[in-house]
């Protein structure tokens, strides 16, 4: 099977970029693909008309660009669509021919090889060059070395939002302070950029959308908690990128919106968007091997395991209404909490959406979030008492995945499963 008939049977991911798929969308989904295609399509005409175009990190907040009315496009986005497409080793190699070593994250490395001037294959998420970049370090610290260097490459502003990481569950006064005073100057340097004054009124209106579009997405995602789910889990990764690129639209939410109504309607009629009776109910932690999708997929339909809890999905739920409670918001991001916190919130997670057993993802691209995944599987499976078993891959260079590994170590997971399944009916 040659790369290309690969991507169109491969689970369609917002994140990682359309696929191509046989079956008929439904109109939210639909509308949640354009609204990506619209934010990439938007910044490729603003750089033919000689506007200001930016690259972003997922976690600089998007509002303040919606403010500005700035055309802005995520690296991570489109080296996850880049590895979905099956581009990756090409870029990756690029990337360690100039010195990048390959254990760095490979999102840096396939976007570093593109801001080379190296073209991807997926036409869809080619981004122009930027005349600036935003950069929001509270996912990793390896984000403040990738942007740096963009800026570099291109000889361009770099505007850099500093959130230290917290050693307590509850962020003090103090702390959020210094994340506020970070945002002030992100505005200032704005405003110098593009001689726009800061429009209070308009980022209330924005954070608006923002509110709309996230609390359609916690609806959505809220449908997981339903058994048998009326959809599946594995669409939460379907439209990440929504979440991540365009929260701040009226588009994003009316979307979300029209898609949370249409799994109501599932839930009433008994349908489900999960193409597989369900069997067991599990938690996928991390981030998914991009490149992999149809592999990863493969053995969860065999299973019957539909994936009900992801904690990477709701982590971009954010709400707010001022400039304060967005420092507030995002000084608390997934990786730049403690790990009780980090347990608590996947604890809850798969109480709530009523996880049978854990699959953890031991992404050797992401030092910060696997670092730290043993100890924090440790007190989880302690807590809840349910099977966990992790796999190792890399979530954008598909030469860190083995299928067989992974199929193992799924199979692991559903006699584990199956034997507490016995044990409860015996009563032992």
């Amino acid at each position: 099977m040659n790369d290309k008939e690969k991507a169109e049977q491969a689970p369609v991911s917002a994140e990682a970029a359309p696929v191509k798929k046989k079956k008929t969308q439904s109109p939210g989904v639909l509308a949640l693909q354009k609204v990506v295609n619209d934010v990439y399509q938007a910044a490729r005409d603003a750089k033919k008309e000689g506007k200001l175009v930016g690259w972003s990190s997922s976690k600089f907040p998007c509002e303040i660009a919606e403010t500005f009315d700035l055309n802005v496009v995520y690296p991570e986005n489109q080296a996850a669509g880049i590895a979905a497409h099956h581009d990756d080793t090409r870029l990756c190699t690029i990337a360690e021919n100039e010195g990048y070593d390959a254990d760095i994250c490979s999102y840096a490395r396939i976007n570093l090889a593109y801001a080379m001037g190296n073209e991807t294959t997926n036409e869809g998420r080619r981004m122009p060059m930027p005349d600036f970049v935003l950069c929001c370090n509270n996912i990793c610290n390896c984000m403040t070395k990738w942007y740096e260097n963009i800026a570099r490459i291109h000889n361009i502003p770099l505007i850099m939002v500093d959130i230290p990481y917290s050693n307590y569950p509850e962020v003090d006064d103090d702390f959020v302070a210094y994340v506020r005073g970070q945002f002030d100057i992100a505005i200032k340097q704005l405003e110098e950029l593009t001689g726009k004054k800061f429009d209070e009124e308009k980022f209330k209106r924005v954070c608006g959308y923002a509110n709309r579009t996230a609390n359609a997405w916690l609806k959505v995602c809220d449908y997981l908690q339903y058994k048998p789910s009326p959809m599946s889990g594995f669409d939460l990764f379907n439209h990440m990128a929504d979440v991540v690129t365009a929260r701040g639209k009226k588009e994003t939410a009316e979307a979300f919106e029209l898609l949370a109504s249409e799994l109501e309607e599932n839930l009433k009629t008994g349908k489900s968007t999960l193409p597989f009776p369900e069997q067991h109910r599990i938690m996928m932690e991390g981030i998914p091997p991009w490149p992999h999708l149809r592999e990863l997929f493969k053995p969860l339909k065999e299973h019957g395991l539909n994936v009900t809890a992801v904690v990477y999905a709701p982590a971009f739920a954010f709400r707010f209404n001022d400039v304060e409670g967005m420092a507030r918001s995002y000084a608390v991001a997934p990786n730049s909490v403690c790990l009780e916190k980090g347990v608590d919130w996947r604890s809850q997670l798969c109480k709530d959406n009523k996880v049978d057993g854990a699959l953890v993802h031991y992404n050797r691209a992401c030092k910060a979030w696997s670092g730290y995944m043993p100890e924090m599987q440790r007190r989880w499976q302690n807590e809840l008492g349910i099977p966990v078993v992790g796999y190792d891959g890399d979530q954008a260079d598909s030469r860190n995945f083995n299928a067989a590994q992974y199929e193992t170590r799924v199979q692991a997971l559903v006699e584990a499963m199956e034997e507490a399944d016995r044990k409860k009916e015996s009563g032992k």
